[in-house]
């Protein structure tokens, strides 16, 4: 048993980790339920066809990274590797189409089958929102302006950059695809053997690459910016105007691309550079063949995600929670005393320490380290008198009050 570790890619939340990424999740909660957007949680494994058929036959997450098996009903199922498919999934097995437009946001693990790093596990948690039945370019500002809420909230904001591009409608796509397709064919023998693979069905993941001699292909490529027809053009002026709007600045990076082609407009990143090489912190866009490419209606949508572990390596540690109140008892009787005690301040909210055994010396030396604000002292003499010791462990400062007024003083400071 002693040799035993988690999972290669796996690791423990312990209390102070799992506070720090509970903090992250809670905060975009509350900013999300400002702007209407509400917590919604799909199951953590779904057929296979659902990520399959949405993130594309070509992509790395589905040929080498989303972990599938067969269930003991003969059912191919895999663990999701990223939150908006199960969301659209979701929206169109409960026929949502008729809640439009749908604002919801999710937190919760996903898995992925890659090389463990560091802010990247196998198992991870992401916090996301979907915005569906939404066409205007109004939804892409809101979405844009939340996300940024968040890493404003955490205090993250100083060091975020906002990177921004257009993916066109699907005319101008289809008029760039064309064009990228003749230009990589013209160097296909320097095309990596993935990118190969993607020339036909997936060019524009071309353009993400990391490998180094396509990444020299793509800095001397077309850009998509010169293919845009008059729609995309003022669709996108309209995004970097409310942009300005709500006073969001951005840089064009006009080599941010999704692969996928029910991906179109707005496409965009919030990125750092004091994580290193996984400078992406949430990454989202404007996606309204999605849905119908899955079977349902034909849907608008617009959404992001973030990785949690990345948040939490910027965040630090979470802001002190209260502090608790220590009840240190002396004899028997006061133990009686402090049990019914600490379960009234708790009901009352009151955050209480109450050890199990030890002498005085012990129990104030457990109370620092659980960083205690006051310690509520009870002995033979205090209950006869019907009070109780109150000291702060601040100042020092000790005070002597009734048991029955115990709660409302400790309650009003």
């Amino acid at each position: 048993m002693a040799s035993l570790q988690p999972v290669r890619g796996t690791h423990d939340l312990l209390p102070e980790q799992n506070r720090l990424q509970d903090y992250i999740a809670n905060t975009a909660r509350e900013i999300g339920e400002l702007y209407g957007y509400h917590r919604m949680t799909t199951p953590i494994f779904e057929f296979t066809e659902v990520f399959a058929r949405t993130l594309g036959d070509t992509s790395d997450v589905v040929t080498k990274e989303m972990y599938t098996f067969e269930d003991r009903g003969g059912e191919q199922i895999t663990l999701r590797p990223e939150g908006t498919a199960g969301i659209a999934r979701a929206y169109i097995s409960n026929g949502m189409q008729q809640m439009s437009p749908v604002k919801v946001s999710y937190y919760g693990p996903m898995f992925r089958y890659e090389r463990p790093q560091k802010g990247r596990q196998r198992q991870f948690h992401q916090i996301g929102a979907e915005l569906l039945g939404v066409e205007q370019v109004a939804g892409d500002i809101e979405m844009i302006g939340y996300g940024a809420h968040i890493l404003k909230r955490l205090g993250l904001w100083d060091d975020i950059t906002l990177e921004l591009n257009t993916l066109g409608d699907p005319e101008s796509r289809a008029a760039y695809r064309d064009v990228l397709v003749d230009y990589f064919k013209g160097h296909f023998d320097k095309l990596s053997e993935d990118s190969r693979a993607r020339l036909e069905k997936n060019p524009l993941r071309i353009l993400d690459s990391k490998d180094e001699g396509d990444r020299e292909l793509v800095a001397n490529a077309p850009l998509f910016s010169e293919y845009l027809n008059d729609h995309s053009k003022e669709f996108f002026k309209g995004l970097t105007e409310g942009l300005g709007d709500i006073g969001i600045s951005y840089e064009l990076n006009p080599r941010l691309v999704r692969g996928l082609d029910y991906y179109c407009h707005t496409c965009f990143e919030f990125t750092t550079n004091t994580l290193g090489a996984q400078g992406t912190v949430m990454a989202g866009g404007r996606y309204d063949g999605l849905i119908s490419t899955m079977g349902g209606p034909q849907t608008a949508g617009v959404g992001w995600a973030a990785g949690v572990e990345r948040l939490a390596l910027m965040v630090g540690e979470a802001p002190a929670g209260a502090r608790p109140v220590a009840l240190i008892p002396m004899g028997d009787a006061a133990e009686a005393k402090c049990r019914s005690l600490a379960q009234t301040l708790r009901e009352a909210g009151v955050a209480v320490e109450l050890g199990y055994s030890g002498n005085m010396k012990k129990r104030l030396k457990r109370a620092d380290k659980a960083n205690a604000s006051r310690a509520v002292i009870l002995g033979d003499d205090e209950l006869a008198k019907g009070v109780a010791q109150l000291r702060d462990l601040d100042s020092g400062e000790q005070q002597e009050v009734a048991l029955d007024q115990l709660a409302d003083v400790i309650g009003k400071k």
